[in-house]
This record gives C-alpha cells, structure tokens and sequence, in this order.
C-alpha cells in the first residue's frame, strides 16, 4: 500500500502556491495519499479539463483560484475561488477549465472503524 506525503510537514505552507500552471496542461500533485483516501493538488490550464468518468469515492473539489465548470450527473456548476463542491460517488462528473484554475481534490476511500 502507498503511503505517500508530498507536502511540508509541521510547517504552514499556501496551497496555491505549491502548484504552478503549465501552457496547455493539467498537473497534480499528491499532497498525502494514504489508504483510507488521498489529497491531491491540479492545476488546469484555459480549456484543459477531465472528461466524464465516475469514482467509487465521494470527492471534495475546493477551488483555489480561477473558476471551473464542474458536471455532475448532466449539470453543470460554476465553481469559483474560494468555493467547494461534492461529486458522489458512482456519479458521472467532469471538470474543464473556463480559466486557468487550481484546485485541492480530497477523496475518502473508506470508512475509518471504531476500536472497541
């Protein structure tokens, strides 16, 4: 199993600034992957996105700066800096850029059980 950190540890750092922009792409950076789900950084360029796809996971998408389109079962959402949005699990969704934008992905893979 992966077990991945890709951040600084201990140390305040600014989201937005721990990825750049790249002229006609889309770059992600894991931040933390562990097994029960991961936090992972993108960046898009204008006009770069993800094409439909669905996740076994619920997905947080906060948006760091810029603004994406962001589908969800056939409808489309502006999200904008500053602002989030949930994409269901075993839901169809995509992602394309209106403008250049970063955004944080935090996916949940599974539930965490209680000790006893």
């Amino acid at each position: 199993m992966k077990n991945t950190v890709n951040a600084p540890i201990a140390q305040p750092f600014k989201l937005v600034d721990h990825i750049t922009y790249a002229e006609g792409s889309v770059i992600s950076k894991t931040l933390l992957d562990k097994g029960i789900g991961n936090i992972t950084l993108f960046s898009f360029d204008k006009g770069q996105g993800l094409s439909e796809h669905t996740s076994p996971f619920d997905a947080v998408v906060h948006i760091l700066d810029g603004k994406a389109e962001i589908t969800i079962d056939n409808e489309k959402q502006i999200v904008s800096a500053g602002e989030m949005i949930v994409m269901p699990a075993n839901i169809p969704h995509a992602l394309s850029a209106i403008e250049p934008y970063k955004m944080l992905l935090i996916m949940i893979r599974k539930k965490v059980e209680k000790e006893s």
